[in-house]
């Protein structure tokens, strides 16, 4: 084997370890969806995870792998090339197998197949973020019938950034492992579905000055905790592994990368200290793991980009920011369960546009994608790139999921009547609780007065 091979094998087994990190992250989702939902929707909320990763690997296999890394096929305009990839769908055994050659020729160090199986498990997370502000109210089948759109949205972004063919990335927008791409998409869509739906029964109530935001509680906290925990843990795959390979950025550079993640994680949990203090005078959890994931989907697109210090800044910021937020949404009307419209799009609005400030001339060189940030260079020019691409993402991206839920709303309906949520999703949806209740007689040790308790015990 020569070293050029070896240097592939290794590559490959290296993306596809960073990969399959990054599909437990859909396990760290079910949870904390679940944990933060209320009891009558565990399972649904949970569950519903398995579904929509399906659909999506289904569809970007088809389509939309095609539409993201599919090189420009004869005869294609170079104004379309710049839109969307337009080769490699439905796409055969020596497509896939292929190294830096056919429709797939962007994967230059790692087989085709490597790169699909990398880029459908990022596509799999910011389809999972959208119901995060749908939860507890949705239809199950929107889950598919929107999946598959949204996969194509998506898939057409990632072309623009992410492919050398896209006009984004041809101008030089900075956005290492999808902080726009993945999360911020994924909020706009979850905004949309959210203003659509309307809120939770219950959720709102009118009060003198406008609308009132009622608390609906979460229902467990360790299942949320274990949840982030498991993102953290995912989101090492999610960035490091952004590398495609040993050698980008040069040898070992995904460990730097791996640092400045972990840094910027670390600042937001602080950041969600403060916030929870500001907030609620208390240390709250939620609003912790919220900071945490905030910090971690700003640091997503600056990861490879920043210095160590410029991490810490940028965790802290978007840890109390998007926690600071997430009533302001609210106090708007918008009901989002799992605060994913502050957490995954205020965040990851400002993690693209700290590029603009914090990034280092030497990282954006080497890394041969766009130039150094205003501190460093004194130039707006990369600021001007980021706001730049948000502003096309967020036109894109919410205009056609907003417009694919409102046909779904008009048309079917998106909704479940009044009576299924208030029974749950659980049992009307899927038949099923995902908790048994048993009631039972104790006594009260201090009165010897017979009172009724329910317990609860989990299904298997």
């Amino acid at each position: 084997m020569s070293e050029a091979e070896l240097t592939i094998a290794i590559s490959t087994v290296w993306v596809l370890v960073a990969a399959t990190l990054v599909l437990f992250m859909q396990a760290g989702f079910a949870l904390l969806e679940a944990g933060l939902t209320r009891m009558k929707n565990a399972a649904h909320t949970a569950g519903k995870n398995v579904l929509i990763f399906a659909v999506c690997a289904l569809v970007y296999y088809a389509v939309g792998f095609g539409l993201a890394f599919g090189a420009k096929a004869e005869g294609t305009s170079h104004f379309w090339g710049q839109l969307i990839g337009t080769s490699g769908f439905w796409p055969s055994a020596a497509d896939l197998t292929a190294i830096g050659s056919g429709p797939f020729a962007f994967f230059s160090g790692i087989p085709a197949a490597a790169g699909w199986f990398f880029e459908v498990v990022f596509a799999g997370v910011s389809l999972a973020i959208v119901w995060g502000a749908m939860a507890e109210r949705t239809k199950l089948w929107v889950y598919g019938v929107f999946g598959v759109a949204f996969t194509l949205i998506y898939s057409v972004v990632s072309h623009w950034i992410w492919s050398a063919d896209g006009w984004l990335f041809a101008r030089g927008m900075q956005d290492f492992a999808g902080s726009t791409v993945v999360h911020y998409q994924g909020a706009l869509a979850a905004l949309a579905g959210a203003i659509l739906l309307g809120p939770r029964i219950g959720r709102f109530a009118e009060r003198k000055g406008g609308v009132g935001a009622l608390p609906i509680n979460s229902h467990n906290l360790p299942y949320a905790v274990i949840g982030t925990i498991i993102l953290w843990v995912g989101w090492m795959g999610f960035n490091a592994g952004s590398t495609l390979g040993v050698e980008f950025g040069g040898l070992g550079f995904a460990g730097y990368v791996a640092l400045t993640t972990n840094l910027g994680a670390a600042a937001g949990l602080v950041g969600g200290g403060v916030a929870s203090r500001i907030l609620h005078r208390k240390a709250d959890i939620g609003t912790w793991l919220n900071g945490i994931i905030a910090a971690l989907v700003a640091i997503t697109a600056a990861c490879a980009f920043v210095s160590p210090w410029a991490a810490i800044v940028i965790g802290f910021v978007a840890g109390l920011g998007a926690n600071l937020l997430i009533p302001v949404i609210a106090k708007a009307g918008i009901d989002d369960p799992i605060g994913a419209v502050a957490v995954h799009g205020i965040a990851g609005v400002w993690g693209t546009l700290s590029l603009g400030i914090f990034a280092l001339p030497s990282l954006a060189r080497r890394l041969d994608t766009g130039e150094g940030g205003l501190l460093y260079t004194g130039s707006f020019h990369q600021l001007g790139t980021q706001a730049l691409g948000l502003l096309a993402v967020g036109a894109f991206s919410f205009t056609l999921s907003f417009a694919a839920l409102w046909i779904m709303k008009k048309t079917v309906g998106i909704r479940v009547e009044a009576e299924v949520e208030a029974e749950g999703l659980d049992l009307s949806e899927h038949g099923v609780a995902g908790y048994e209740f048993t009631e039972v007689a104790v006594i009260d040790a201090a009165t010897g007065i017979e009172v009724r308790e329910t317990q609860v015990t989990t299904q298997v």
